[in-house]
């Protein structure tokens, strides 16, 4: 028997509801409308379901979150399950969805500046600003950007599309292990952090491993330090503008305590 049809007013609360899912990994609406280049009353429009996108605006939203027209159908976490390896029936239970459950108070979501040593400046240090969140099941996710002054000496692209990563959270014994890469997986991290004793409890520290092959020119491994500064864009703009390398001296304090600058990592 055929389905029955859907009406246009249950397809745009599909496309609504999805829209929405998909737009939590982002810190503001106004922003990701801004990337997305679509006026912010009409994107508004979309995510309450009360109108469809041109062909040509649903293939720039469908580009841009890595997904199919079947938005407009199907719910979206229907779609981004099927086929995911980390999902699958051999490897769910190790690192699937239901693993990467970080409780929100062994690593809160919000915003963090973290700093660590540059892998291509030994003698600078990288200041940047991440996201982290949990979807709707739970799941850890992190998102940010590579320096932009680490990309040019590489002669790589600093649009923000070429510098964006991105990542999920795993749980451990003492801390959380997040893996992250770049688009298309053109490099890969492991960071490893556990919380570090501090007045506001707000300090995690450890290290982040980048997969590269030996170099007697550049370390592979380094210190890393997490600070989490809340849900607000305040601070958070703050560190973003201030992001980039910068020598020891230039870090907060308490970073350069965490991060042993004078140290060789072991």
């Amino acid at each position: 028997m055929a389905q029955a049809s859907r009406s246009p007013a249950e397809l745009r609360n599909m496309f609504g509801e999805n829209l929405r899912k998909l737009a939590q990994g982002h810190p503001s609406v106004s922003e990701l409308s801004r990337q997305l280049g679509i006026n912010r009353t009409q994107f508004n429009r979309y995510l309450s379901g009360e109108s469809f996108p041109r062909p040509d605006v649903l293939d720039r939203i469908c580009q841009f979150f890595d997904v199919d027209a079947r938005i407009l159908l199907e719910p979206v976490d229907s779609l981004v399950q099927q086929g995911q390896v980390l999902n699958g029936p051999f490897l769910a239970d190790y690192f699937g969805r239901h693993a990467q459950r970080v409780p929100n108070d062994v690593f809160p979501s919000g915003f963090y500046q973290f700093t660590r040593r540059s892998f291509v400046h030994t003698d600078a240090f990288v200041l940047g600003l991440v996201y982290v969140f949990r979807d709707e099941e739970g799941a850890t996710f992190v998102k940010g950007y590579e320096a932009k002054d680490a990309m040019r000496f590489q002669g790589l692209p600093d649009r923000a599309s070429h510098r964006e990563f991105r990542g999920f959270g795993l749980p451990h014994e003492d801390g959380v292990s997040l893996l992250i890469a770049r688009k298309g997986s053109l490099t890969f991290s492991f960071n490893y952090l556990a919380r570090a004793s501090s007045m506001e409890s707000n300090f995690w520290s450890g290290y982040i491993a980048r997969t590269t092959r030996e170099s007697e020119r550049s370390e592979r491994v380094t210190r890393m330090v997490y600070e989490h500064l809340g849900p607000g864009l305040k601070r958070a703009m703050g560190v973003a503008r201030a992001a980039g390398l910068h020598p020891a001296q230039e870090l907060p304090p308490f970073h350069r305590h965490l991060l042993r600058v004078d140290e060789p990592f072991q």
